[in-house]
């Protein structure tokens, strides 16, 4: 009994959304809540769930395998496939998520991009940021949480470790492949970085 009625509210819901102009590809794969608010010229595609307390803007497209909850998308934004947006976020006007993104009680400022494979938690982004592919925030040290600061027009290279309490000033650049540990300063690049080594005509020992 429980089931069916979860699946006529669920049903119920798909036919309001689609009514009020909700391009929902495959809807019976997708999952609302009871107080999912969406906004106009939204494009929803197959396997995504949105649990409660979601607000979404006009002209959102949020691609397959994403999981949304507690969180508010405003306008022109782009999410997924496969994110994750958890309680307490918020997406700016214009902003991207991409592929295996997880961005937890942070804002992402408008016009900025955090595209693949990254961690973002306890942050606040600025706008026109570009986070690079497999960078995390370390706002964890097993006991508390830490928040970091990301001002306007930053670029953070891939693979990139920003350990939290941390300040990157505008126009600030961090190099890929670094562990950020102190505040950086506006308009400068950041970079932790080991001394490449190469040995010559290098002979593997054998079995």
């Amino acid at each position: 009994m429980k089931q069916l009625n979860l699946e006529r509210l669920q049903n119920s819901l798909r036919k309001k959304f689609s009514k009020s102009g909700v391009k929902m590809i495959a809807p019976d794969t997708i999952y609302f809540s009871k107080d999912t608010k969406v906004g106009k010229n939204v494009t929803i595609e197959p396997y995504v769930v949105i649990g409660l307390k979601v607000k979404i803007g006009n002209n959102v497209t949020i691609k397959s395998f994403s999981h949304l909850e507690s969180c508010k998308i405003e306008n022109k934004v782009e999410i997924g496939p496969y994110a994750r947006i958890r309680p307490g976020t918020t997406l700016k006007a214009g902003s991207k998520i991409g592929n295996f993104v997880e961005i937890k009680k942070s804002t992402l400022g408008k016009n900025s991009k955090v595209n693949h494979l990254t961690y973002i938690g306890d942050t606040s982004i600025g706008k026109s940021v570009n986070v690079g592919a497999g960078t995390i925030t370390c706002n964890y040290d097993g006991i508390k949480k830490y928040k970091t600061r990301i001002k306007d027009n930053v670029f953070i290279g891939s693979n990139s470790s920003l350990v939290a309490p941390l300040k990157l000033e505008e126009n600030s650049i961090i190099g890929a492949g670094s562990v950020i540990t102190k505040n950086v300063s506006k308009k400068s690049l950041a970079l932790t970085r080991s001394q490449q080594l190469e040995v010559k005509n290098y002979k593997r020992k054998s079995k």
